[in-house]
Order: structure tokens, then sequence, then C-alpha cells
């Protein structure tokens, strides 16, 4: 808060010097090459679709579960979608759903990093269209080591490199919404990896109206997400590994994740063995405030369009339920978590 005063009190709100110092700590912090802090993803992906140049009734292939604007802004620049469905265990889209929407023309992949989970993401790579990755929930999840080829006579071996989520894309979008693992109170950043990809983003950023621009009382508030992510982090997996021991013998489960950085903590997903709605009346009588995980995803914007293609996130949208988990919930909060968590019907 006191950032955002200082902006509010100095009389610089707007874009300005806070939302330049935003792009360049996630710059230092993430290692792409340029970024642009805009007002919303949804206006971030317009922005993508400018810069890829993709002709007007082209396929674009979105998960099933990701955020609905997506969809919403797809259509309304006249883009074709096709959802893909998801893998139940970790709720990301399955290399297979994606194969069959390309062979229904799909040209253009946004890869959503669902409950901060990295895909494997050469599978991908290799089928061989544009990939966009969504980081709003994924961001400093790191991809396994990449293995260096060996070296000749009288080079040097190279290290294994890794990269962090939104690395592998054309583009990554860092959504920084109320919900968003780092938030603005509203915003995105629109990153590009490599510089081929900054120079045309770049071009397109210089002539945007300021309306596009995150203004700096929103980017005062991400910059200081961002250099207290790493500690907030640690307090997030501290929860999360309490959470996971109070459910390991229950009926409910919670997604398969890599361990340590290579994944990011957001929130506590439960995929329930009982109906939603049992539940959440069960968590609430202890006053513990649960929500559906996927509220305002794709699935459940077309439920009655998409239900019969999507199978598994359509069980998803139904059974998998978000518990309260953020680094300043308190011990006895969390303690009743547990409680609840341990024995829910």
């Amino acid at each position: 808060m006191e950032a955002v005063l200082t902006c509010m009190v100095d009389e610089k709100i707007g874009p300005g010097e806070m939302n330049t110092r935003l792009v360049q700590t996630a710059k230092e912090l993430i290692g792409f090459d340029g970024a642009v802090a805009l007002r919303s993803p949804a206006i971030a992906l317009e922005y993508i679709f400018k810069a890829l140049d993709l002709p007007k009734e082209s396929c674009v292939i979105v998960s099933a579960l990701a955020p609905s604007y997506q969809l919403l802004t797809a259509e309304k620049l006249g883009y074709k979608v096709l959802a893909a469905d998801v893998c139940e265990e970790n709720g990301l889209v399955t290399i297979e759903s994606v194969e069959k929407c390309i062979k229904n023309g799909g040209r253009l992949l946004i890869l959503n990093e669902t409950m901060g989970i990295l895909p494997e993401i050469k599978s991908f790579l290799e089928l061989g269209i544009p990939i966009v990755e969504d980081i709003s929930q994924s961001v400093f999840a790191t991809y396994p080591a990449e293995e260096q080829p060996e070296k000749k006579e009288g080079e040097e071996q190279k290290a294994a490199v890794e990269k962090k989520a939104g690395m592998y894309g054309l583009y990554a979008i860092l959504g920084m919404e109320d919900k968003d693992i780092v938030t603005s109170g509203g915003g995105a950043l629109l990153i590009a990896p490599n510089r081929r990809e900054w120079t045309v983003l770049k071009h397109i950023a210089d002539e945007a109206p300021f309306t596009d621009i995150l203004p700096d009382m929103n980017a005062a508030l991400a910059l200081v997400e961002l250099k207290e992510f790493s500690r907030n982090e640690k307090t997030r997996r501290e929860l999360f590994a309490l959470f996971s021991r109070a459910v390991m013998s229950g009926r409910h489960k919670t997604f398969v994740r890599a361990p340590e950085d290579g994944s990011t903590i957001y929130s506590f997903p439960l995929v329930l063995n009982s109906g939603f709605k049992d539940v959440k009346s069960y968590a609430q009588k202890k006053n513990i405030e649960i929500r559906q995980a996927f509220e305002n995803s794709i699935i459940a914007l077309r439920q009655e369009e998409l239900a019969s293609e999507c199978i598994c996130a359509n069980s998803l949208l139904l059974r998998c339920a978000l518990f309260p988990l953020y680094p300043r919930l308190g011990q006895k909060d969390a303690a009743q978590i547990v409680k609840v968590l341990s024995s829910l019907p």
C-alpha cells in the first residue's frame, strides 16, 4: 500500500516511471528480451495477434480450462476458437487433444499453465505450430535443464540450461488480475522472450494509446509483488505441504506437480470425489470459504457446447475446489483449513 500511496501523493498515477521499473525488474528476474505492461490480459492477447499477423478466420487452440477472456478476445477479433481437453491429473491440455485441434485447422496454441504446473514443453514444440504461454499462474516455475550438445574438440562444455515459464513460446502473458499469483489489481505483462519477437512487439507498443498501458499506481503494486515473490512463495510451499499431508489418506486428491521450482504454488486445488456443493457447505460451517477452481474458464462459459468434447475439463469444472492458500494466511486459519481438509465428507 505504501508504494501505491506514494504514487497517489506524488500525483504520478498514469503510465510512467513505475511502469518502466516493473518491466525492468521482471526482465532481470525472468530473463526475457523485452516486455510491455498493459491494462489487461485481453489487451495483451490482442497485441499478440497483431504481432503474429495471424490471418482472420484462423483457428486458435486454447485449453478448455483457460480463462474465458481468451475465447472472447479471439472471437471478437474474428478468429475461430478450438477448445482442447485436458489431463485430469494435472489440468494441462493433452498432446492428443491439441493434435486433434491441429487436424481441424488449429494454427496457434495458447498454452495455459494451469495451477502453476508446467507442461512437457518439448512435446508441444514438436507439433510445429506457434505457441504462446500463459504464465499467470506459473510465473517463476522452472523447466528441467536442457542437455547441451557434446563439446567439439577445443570447445568448452556448456552447462545444462534451465528456462523459466514463458521462455519457450513466441510470446508469454503474465496476467496480473486480482486472482493471479502476481497482482497489480488489474493488468498484464506481455513478454517477448527473444529479440526477434521483441522487435516486432516494440514497434506495436510504441504506437499504443496510453489507455492500453498499465498506470503507475497499478505498476507500483505489481513491482512490490515481484520483489517479494520468493519470500511469499516459500510460505505458500510450506502451507501447500501442510495441506497436502492433510488430504493424503482421504478420497480427494490434489494435482500431480513437479517438486521444488518445477511448479509454482497457485492456491490449493482439490479434485473432489464427491459433490462440490456438499464440500462447500461443510467448509462454510467451519468458516472456510472455497470456490470452484475453474468458475471463470472457457468450459464454464460454454459448458453446453463443449462438455461432450472436453470430458475431463468438464469433470474438473464440476469437481475441483480451491481452498484458501496465501502468504498472509494466519496460523489459526491454516490450522482450521487442515482440520477441514482431513475430515472432508
